[in-house]
């Protein structure tokens, strides 16, 4: 299936801005903008105020604003919230198993998270490590200026500058603000999982990739942490070995961990609830205006009432570069397309992924099961 398919638009025509509709409240379904996202918000939630203290020490900050100034664009007026989240394919510490240390790290996954003004849908936009676009200059660690550079590959951004220099990128590429950050790695992704009790998928066909790990069968399973990470990571599994379908199987996958969420009733379990929002606080690192379980608690009351049929997922639009198959080429037209449909607060048009690379489904392997 298309990732375009994915975009009903509910029943509205493209050029109706989502924040005029009027919605039945949903029942308090969590939202899960991306694998971290999910714990955080059900610390909000729940109110767990009693624990604020020791969450607040888990949190790791970086100021991006401090470190960006005021050469960035302009908040769009509207009450929409734009979010980047990056996985982190750091080897270092416990993340040297899935690769020699080489003391640098790549955004390993980026999503561009639109929530709309009436806080009750929210657009999550892919985009391929592998595309080539223009970097501008970033300050790296030590505080010199790297020069921009086009065409770099997207996910060199955080190798030079960090998240700052991943958030100025995608700033640079959109024209859409970032008002905020969060990053998680290898290890946090495990764990957040693995508190979760496990992921269940089914899949039409075995997947084996000996790069990521990944050996599943056939049939259902229920995924622990090292598996779900096998999954997310792999690029060998499905279709051509491209970032693409990886960023397909990690839909699939954000898709069921949703259900997830949905399904287990975490509000009966205070026990768990708490063992999620430990685990999710020390699992990420965010912009310093959500370093806190306050600032957390915001945006989980900001989001409650998304629910998991209130989030698209798409791929930004590219094709293969005719120089390098394993790079891929923004599709400008296109991709400009789901740009301006986010500044406006407006629902992507399906004629912003016709033709894409990314909305081509190389293997649709992977379906939710409930139970």
């Amino acid at each position: 299936m298309a990732e375009q398919d994915s975009r009903t638009g509910h029943g509205e025509p493209d050029e109706q801005p989502r924040g005029g509709r009027h919605r039945r409240r949903r029942r308090r379904a969590l939202v899960v903008t991306a694998w971290t996202v999910a714990a955080v918000l059900l610390l909000g939630a729940a109110g767990l105020g009693f624990v604020y203290y020791r969450l607040n020490g888990n949190i790791a900050g970086v100021d991006i604003n401090g470190r960006l100034g005021g050469d960035r664009p302009e908040d769009m007026p509207h009450g929409s919230v734009d979010i980047l989240v990056l996985g982190s394919d750091s080897r270092s510490g416990e993340n040297a198993r899935y690769g020699d240390d080489d003391g640098s790290a790549r955004s390993d996954t980026a999503m561009i998270v639109h929530v709309n003004e009436a806080h009750d849908h929210a657009t999550i936009v892919s985009v391929p490590r592998d595309t080539l676009v223009a970097r501008p200059p970033c300050r790296k660690a030590d505080g010199t200026l790297a020069p921009g550079a086009a065409p770099s590959m997207f996910n060199e951004a955080y190798q030079v500058g960090g998240p700052a220099c991943a958030v100025k990128t995608v700033e640079a590429m959109t024209d859409i603000r970032m008002d905020h950050y969060i990053e998680v790695d290898f290890t946090g992704f495990k764990e957040l999982v693995d508190t979760f009790g496990g992921v269940q998928i089914t899949l039409s066909e075995p997947l084996q990739d000996a790069d990521s790990h990944l050996d599943l069968a056939a049939g259902s399973h229920t995924l622990d942490g090292e598996q779900a990470l096998a999954l997310v990571r792999t690029r060998h599994a499905v279709g051509n070995g491209s970032d693409l379908g990886r960023i397909q199987l990690q839909h699939a996958f954000l898709r069921a961990l949703l259900g997830k969420v949905d399904d287990i009733g975490l509000f009966s379990d205070p026990a768990q609830l708490y063992d999620l929002a430990d685990t999710a606080t020390s699992a990420v690192t965010t912009d310093t205006e959500l370093d806190s379980a306050a600032d957390l608690l915001g945006m989980a009351k900001l989001l409650r009432d998304v629910g998991p049929g209130e989030i698209d997922m798409l791929t930004m639009p590219v094709r293969y570069d005719p120089d390098d198959p394993n790079r891929v080429l923004p599709l400008k037209g296109k991709a400009d397309q789901v740009w301006d449909a986010l500044r406006a607060d407006r629902t992507v048009p399906e004629s912003a992924t016709d033709g894409s690379a990314g909305a081509r489904s190389d293997a649709d392997v992977v379906r939710r099961e409930r139970g």
